[in-house]
């Protein structure tokens, strides 16, 4: 008897998903807690597990379409694996019939590719063979076919003809990366954003990484890197500078008596911003393997909306891509975010002397509503102070 696939139950702040791959055919066998969907939403890509051993007997859903909460995107048949089911059973991606000229074509649709992307193949005549999958395991995506079809064809065009040539391709935007351009825009055009900057010697911290970094590990079983000493002392500055840690609610001002701080990092699918919880609790070696924990998911498209809600400060590290100084954009509804940078070496005047120092860029981006700028050069200030002297950050002092 087929059982329903459902899609999750999306929080309140989602409202809807879309298909985004199939990674099972109708009538394919799949194993218990097997991944079968993939749906993209505007936070984070969730994945669709099959509730037992069996098959695929109808995909109700095809890729592409818009999905709601809880709504019904295939169905099911545990047990025994189903006969192979005729490509109708998806209409929304259904194939040409065998008997149509198509059939007859030269062209090689894999009868494994999900139904949109054999559509795809289809009516754009590109062969199945041709096209490099970046999906997951190497799967084509309509996206790949796209990109093909965009790409000059070397047989009909020679070198001679194509140098020079003025190339574009069309393919459509994310659904997380249209989130994050509207959250962006409405960030800059919503907040009275200001940034200020400063700049810290890192030498301190870098000597003292250097003397410790292998008895942490042995101990800890965690690389020590920068962030957790950035993620330690924006905590201890928030606690002296509560606003930078608020929020703006309608009129009121909502002011948290906790840490939640948010680290950016990058993915294939686009920025998105995981959150540490309580990291006034959390010691450094936490703080390293939950940023290491975070990156892996967020290679591996494993981040959950439960990772990204909430937040009440946020970090960002434009220095991983070279970045020597940057005005990082608020992540709403936090009024205040920190922009790291590269370390450069330059000429410092240190006690009259001039000397070569590892020396990084910070800024700090924050809503000029509810945060002045005593406040915010204060804060800065505090994290520059307690970045070059870590001592007093390790003895709380």
């Amino acid at each position: 008897m087929a059982t329903e696939i459902k899609a999750p139950v999306f929080p309140e702040s989602v409202a809807d998903g879309t298909i985004a791959t199939w990674h099972k055919k109708v009538g394919e066998p799949v194993s218990r807690d097997e991944v079968i969907c993939d749906i993209e939403t505007d936070k984070v890509v969730l994945e669709v597990v099959a509730p037992a051993d069996g098959s695929l007997v109808a995909i109700i859903k095809g890729e592409g379409d818009t999905v709601l909460s809880d709504e019904v995107i295939a169905q099911f048949e545990a047990g025994a694996v189903a006969a192979a089911a005729p490509e109708a059973a998806a209409p929304a991606a259904a194939a040409p019939a065998a008997s149509a000229p198509a059939a007859a074509s030269t062209q090689a649709v894999d009868s494994n590719q999900a139904p949109a992307v054999r559509k795809a193949l289809s009516e754009t005549g590109i062969n199945a063979a041709d096209v490099q999958g970046t999906g997951r395991g190497g799967r084509i995506t309509k996206e790949d076919v796209a990109s093909h079809q965009a790409k000059p064809a070397a047989s009909v065009q020679p070198l001679s003809v194509a140098v020079g040539e003025r190339i574009e391709k069309r393919v459509p935007m994310t659904r997380l990366r249209k989130r994050v351009a509207e959250r962006l825009l409405a960030a800059t055009q919503q907040t009275a954003m200001l940034t200020t900057f400063n700049e810290v010697n890192m030498k301190p911290i870098m000597e003292m990484r250097k003397q410790y970094k292998d008895a942490f590990e042995k101990r800890h079983g965690a690389r020590l890197g920068f962030m957790s000493f950035f993620v330690k002392a924006a905590t201890e500055a928030l606690k002296r500078y509560p606003a930078v840690n608020a929020s703006i609610d309608g009129d009121d001002i909502v002011y948290h008596g906790f840490y939640d701080i948010g680290v950016a990092v990058s993915s294939d699918r686009g920025l998105v911003v995981p959150v540490l919880r309580d990291t006034d609790r959390m010691n450094y070696a936490e703080v390293e393997n939950g940023i290491r924990d975070y990156a892996f998911k967020a290679r591996d498209g494993k981040l959950g909306i439960e990772d990204m809600t909430g937040g009440t400060f946020t970090i960002t590290n434009g220095g991983t891509f070279g970045s020597l100084l940057s005005t990082p954009i608020l992540n709403q509804p936090q009024t205040a975010i920190l922009g790291m940078h590269k370390i450069q070496e330059r000429p410092m005047a240190v006690n009259g002397q001039v000397e070569i120092l590892p020396m990084m860029y910070l800024a700090l981006s924050y809503d000029h509503r509810l945060i002045d700028g005593k406040e915010a050069v204060g804060f800065l200030v505090t994290i520059k102070e307690l970045l070059e002297e870590p001592a007093k950050l390790i003895l709380d002092l």
